[in-house]
């Protein structure tokens, strides 16, 4: 099998990212909180699909375009998963720059397509409503700075973990996505309340422009905090559960059709 181009990587990433942005905070802005009257008048129920929806909706993301279009890039979509993964070796330093730039441009034209839609509905305002991430008052619960960060950093060296685990050689085959997807929607459960999740700089960047409300200036903290939880996940899981070694400056591996960031043979703890 041909070794995937740069421009085929770049055009996955770029599109994996569109629709993990379009249909995940597209379902916090559409779909999250949708009040119905009874037909009788005696009042109104909640047909929203609420927090855990949401946090579904972006696992699936990831679970979809993982199968779809991993094995063409390794399915990243996220920028600080492709920093933990050239911190392991899963991915060529020299690729990084195309990966990061790819994925923002998807955030930023899935943003701008659900802006479109948005504003389709009567007296909808995209000030404050387009699913951006904040601490303080623009978290969701009003969350300081430090728990923020806190947050930010553990839960996406966490799931760097996870994806590292789930697509090595020796994990069960074919089910790297769906640990991934999985992992990804505990952590929006998890964090939705404190931040409104984003372990995801291109994620943050593809809404925050077009939400205001103090979101473009808080944007810095979504990409700080990510990129170090990443790299610490990068760093974690070769040096404790892949023979104690860094593959940096080994042989790049290929994505596999499982989605998955595989390692090649000469990345194999002892070689």
């Amino acid at each position: 099998m041909k070794m995937s181009s740069l421009t085929s990587k770049l055009g996955a990433e770029l599109f994996g990212t569109f629709w993990l942005v379009f249909a995940g905070c597209g379902s916090a802005i559409f779909a999250a909180k949708q009040i119905a009257k009874a037909e009788d008048g005696s009042g109104a129920y909640q047909l929203g699909i609420g927090f855990l929806g949401v946090a579904l909706a972006f696992g699936l993301t990831v679970v979809t375009m993982a199968y779809a279009v991993g094995h063409i890039s390794g399915g990243h979509f996220n920028p600080a998963v492709s920093l933990g993964a050239a911190v392991s070796g899963r991915l060529p330093w020299k690729d990084l720059p195309g990966y990061w730039i790819s994925q923002v441009i998807g955030g930023l034209l899935a943003g701008a397509v659900l802006l479109v839609i948005a504003q389709g509905k009567p007296g909808f305002s995209r000030v404050g409503n387009m699913a951006a991430n904040g601490y303080g008052e623009h978290s969701p619960a009003k969350y300081s700075l430090a728990a923020v960060i806190i947050a930010e950093v553990l839960l996406t060296a966490f799931f760097l973990i996870v994806i590292l685990g789930a697509t090595d050689d020796r994990a069960a085959k074919g089910f790297g996505p769906l640990a991934i997807g999985l992992s990804l929607t505990l952590i929006h459960l998890v964090s939705i309340p404190i931040s409104n999740t984003s372990v995801n700089p291109a994620r943050s960047t593809g809404v925050a422009f077009f939400n205001a409300n103090g979101a473009p200036g808080q944007l810095w903290v979504f990409w700080v905090a990510p990129l170090i939880g990443g790299a610490i996940g990068g760093l974690i899981y070769p040096l404790l559960f892949a023979g104690g070694k860094l593959s940096v400056g080994r042989k790049a591996p290929q994505a596999t059709p499982r989605g998955g960031l595989r390692r090649s043979p000469a990345n194999k703890p002892g070689k």
